[in-house]
């Protein structure tokens, strides 16, 4: 009995805040009348009260909502691009308080970009290794080869955890230093909508959060099969 229930809690943490956060930003994923612009409308119109004309604002069909550094652009998927609903928004402001940080040149966020480039270079440079070392494994019929190969598995995983929980002031500040002030103060948001607000930008940050436990989860399942 107890095991059932420590499974059922180490489930609820690591998948909790994934379920949590999809079923905030659809929640309020319905267009509404009274929000007389898309989520790109409001991104463009941000971006030209702050002078920052040079960020593009692009729809994306398979990467997500995100700010690129490299093309200067704040990219929104379909529904939040098309969608006038308080998800597409809220979401939309997200991700120019990301454009706002890259603008003002602020040093975490940099830091951040450098992590997260050097985390893809890793894990790519790691994911050959893991072809390779199990080809070598089978020739060389070596053991120590094959406890190699765990471990890079690991090291990369965990390279991977850390990452995403140093991003995580990173984005709490997209979402509560940067969107939330401009969505109230430019009364882009009714008073009615304030705390659904703040969930979806809750939702935003925390999607970095669902990342970090499944990536645990992930490199727990290699720690148990590294300890066989």
């Amino acid at each position: 009995m107890h095991i059932v229930l420590l499974i059922v809690i180490v489930i609820a943490i690591l998948y909790g805040p994934q379920l949590w956060a999809t079923r905030t930003f659809k929640r309020y994923s319905y267009n509404r009348d009274d929000i007389p612009g898309t989520g790109a409308e409001l991104a463009v119109h941000l971006l030209k009260e702050l002078n920052m004309e040079h960020v593009k604002v692009e729809l994306t069909e398979k990467d997500g909502d995100h700010y690129s550094i490299d093309d200067k652009a704040v990219r929104l998927s379909p529904k939040n691009f098309n969608g006038n609903s308080l998800t597409a928004i809220t979401v939309a402001a997200h991700e120019v308080g990301h454009a706002i940080q890259d603008h003002r040149n602020e040093a975490t966020f940099k830091a951040s970009v450098r992590l997260v480039k050097a985390t893809h270079t890793i894990q790519k440079i790691g994911g050959m290794v893991l072809y390779i070392l199990p080809v070598l494994a089978i020739i060389s019929r070596n053991p120590i080869i094959g406890l190699l190969t765990i471990g890079v598995g690991i090291s990369v995983m965990g390279v991977a955890v850390v990452v995403r929980l140093i991003n995580l002031p990173v984005e709490y500040d997209a979402s509560f230093n940067k969107a939330l002030p401009i969505l109230f103060n430019g009364n882009y948001i009714a008073k009615k909508d304030q705390a659904a607000a703040k969930r979806i930008l809750k939702a935003a940050a925390l999607t970095y959060v669902a990342a970090s436990l499944s990536s645990l989860l992930n490199l727990w399942r290699w720690f148990t099969l590294f300890r066989r």
